[in-house]
């Protein structure tokens, strides 16, 4: 099992997909998940591994949709002497509410993509790019014609043609065009027809007024170029190559961090990855959250319809349906199994 949750992050991780990952880090007798079980958690709602069943299960599944939404990490504390569930800061409390007797603690940290650059061109700039994005923790791509092991300081996908066809961006990814005069008009439109948060490219404003009006003439519509920075950077007066790079960087952090958390989870568009965000509905018996999209039982009710995790619940919920109704509009506690 600790193999394939290994393999599924890695997966995970090289397509861009956003997930969460659960550790048992306390626990206490008899609860069904112990000390170090672990699982990954993807935005469709996947679980993969063990961290527990029951109730358990389904309130970690609503709280790393939530830790993915949000970014933040959680603990979680879920045990049957909590009678009163209070959230303190990152510290969720839940009463357990199944058969189970014990009580357990789950840590749950949501795993987002790591940003993209890509960075175009076989120049000075484009190198110390490279090298200041690589220690920022960016995700690296180099391109440039013929480019080899050592055109760039380090890079984790190497690109030998002014072609940006087969690099995978989407809402995360940074491009800089920085050929400074070597296949400037190649580089720029190959580049605006790729998905990104950022595209800048580095050159005068002579240059750049040039590079428009070619876009332009080639058909390219207004609104993608009316998104192309240029000159790229902030304006820090930078006058060497490392200069002009850290004011690039320090332009592209701008942008990334002014990003909504919902943005920065997107898939890339192409991924070819298909993720349904799981919709959550309080259990009416136990109070545990049951995906819409992946219920025990459904049933309908006075026209709503009801969802539950077990076959326990859909037993007691049809012995008195208005009783559970009427007991979660009021607000009172769940019954629990």
């Amino acid at each position: 099992m600790q193999d394939k949750i290994i393999e599924q992050i890695t997966d995970l991780k090289k397509r861009s997909e956003p997930f969460a990952m659960a550790l048992v880090v306390n626990r206490e007798a008899p609860s069904s998940g112990k000390a170090g079980d672990r699982a990954i958690i993807r935005q469709n709602g996947q679980l993969i591994g063990w961290i527990g069943g029951g109730c358990v299960k389904g309130i970690v599944l609503k709280e790393a949709a939530d830790a993915i939404s949000s970014g933040k990490p959680r603990l979680l504390r879920i045990g049957k002497h909590i009678t009163q569930p209070q959230k303190h800061g990152n510290v969720m409390e839940y009463k357990m509410t199944c058969q189970s007797e014990g009580t357990v603690e789950i840590f749950i940290e949501p795993v987002l993509p790591q940003p993209h650059l890509v960075v175009v061109g076989k120049t000075e700039i484009a190198n110390a790019l490279t090298k200041l994005g690589h220690a920022a923790g960016f995700r690296i791509t180099g391109v440039a014609r013929d480019a080899g092991l050592k055109t760039f300081h380090k890079v984790d996908e190497l690109i030998t043609q002014i072609d940006l066809s087969n690099v995978k961006t989407g809402p995360l990814s940074f491009i800089v065009v920085a050929t400074q005069g070597e296949d400037d008009e190649k580089a720029m439109m190959s580049a605006v027809k790729k998905q990104a948060a950022y595209l800048g490219f580095v050159a005068s404003r002579k240059k750049s007024a040039s590079i428009i009006q070619y876009l332009k003439d080639a058909g390219i519509e207004e609104g993608i170029i009316g998104q192309i920075t240029s000159p790229a950077g902030l304006d820090i007066n930078a006058k060497q190559p490392d200069e002009v790079a850290i004011s690039i960087l320090a332009e592209i952090i701008q942008v990334k961090n002014g990003l909504s958390v919902l943005v920065q989870q997107e898939v890339p568009a192409e991924s070819g990855v298909a993720v349904a965000a799981p919709e959550y509905y309080i259990n009416p018996v136990c109070g545990v959250p049951v995906d819409k999209n992946n219920p025990r039982h459904i049933m309908e009710y006075k026209g709503e319809k009801v969802y539950f995790c077990c076959d326990g619940c859909k037993v007691k919920f049809e012995k008195d349906p208005e009783k559970y109704i009427q007991a979660r509009e009021q607000g009172m506690e769940y019954e629990g199994m």
